[in-house]
């Protein structure tokens, strides 16, 4: 009888992944042929959009010390990707030692490496679930072991509800975690922007074609992903325009760097 995990890591190896691939533009290794290809094709034939990856990064980073530094001391990062040099855990402890995350994302690959590399003591954890069934996260025994929605609760939504079509009702993901988190409790959303230009088609285009699913949305589309969530300075730009460090070098953006924009909010 065939081995069926090793049919599913076949599987795998077969399709590129959105989480190996941004990790390959952002400098990982840990990754297969499929997906270098699909980024060797972003930074090759698209030069320059290996920047949405990155904007995007630095953004989630800028956002968690935010959090941190407005007193957030638990985190639930969905969609978190393959670990990288510096992770949400790390912002955040360097405010808060004691700091708690819940990392989750839907690809056992990097769930793998996340257990291996980033839960580092009780107070991480790494899930493999899908950020469309908030339910499912909520009502996990170890999410509720860690996490004590009575107290203030950071939500990263970081690109990761750009992959989620309009009838998964990604508006609702974000509402489930806001009427069940406390007040103070924060939500950060990065998400592609419409573009009307080559390079805005070319990307979309890719992303489609590679993974299967990608969405684009409008300013105003992003903006609705809130709800009635206060929406904080400076609101929704840029990723790379966002909540800068002092010692950043303003310039001006390139295109695609206009084609990824964040924002955070707070519950009342």
């Amino acid at each position: 009888m065939r081995d069926l995990n090793i049919d599913a890591m076949r599987a795998r190896q077969s399709r590129p992944s959105v989480a190996r691939v941004y990790s390959y533009v952002l400098g990982g290794r840990d990754n297969y042929g499929v997906d270098k290809e699909v980024g060797d094709f972003f930074m090759g034939d698209l030069p320059g959009s290996e920047l949405l990856a990155i904007t995007n990064r630095q953004a989630v980073l800028r956002a968690t010390r935010s959090m941190a530094g407005d007193g957030i001391k638990q985190i639930i990062d969905m969609g978190c990707g393959l670990p990288t040099d510096v992770n949400v855990h790390d912002e955040l402890r360097k405010i808060h030692p004691d700091g708690r995350v819940v990392y989750i994302d839907n690809d056992p690959f990097v769930v793998a490496h996340g257990r291996a590399l980033l839960a580092v003591d009780d107070n991480i954890l790494v899930l493999e679930a899908e950020v469309g069934e908030p339910e499912s996260i909520a009502g996990n025994p170890d999410v509720q072991r860690l996490i004590d929605f009575d107290e203030p609760v950071g939500i990263i939504f970081g690109a990761v509800l750009s992959f989620l079509e309009d009838k998964e009702d990604p508006a609702g993901v974000v509402r489930y975690w806001a009427e069940r988190i406390a007040s103070d409790s924060r939500i950060y959303i990065s998400h592609f922007r419409t573009g009307h230009n080559r390079e805005a088609a070319a990307t979309e285009r890719k992303i489609v074609e590679a993974f299967g699913r990608g969405k684009w949305r409008t300013d105003a589309e992003i903006r609705a992903l809130f709800g009635d969530l206060e929406v904080l300075e400076p609101e929704v730009q840029p990723c790379a325009e966002w909540r800068p460090d002092p010692s950043a070098v303003k310039h001006d953006l390139s295109d695609y760097e206009l084609l990824i924009v964040c924002g955070i909010s707070r519950k009342p």
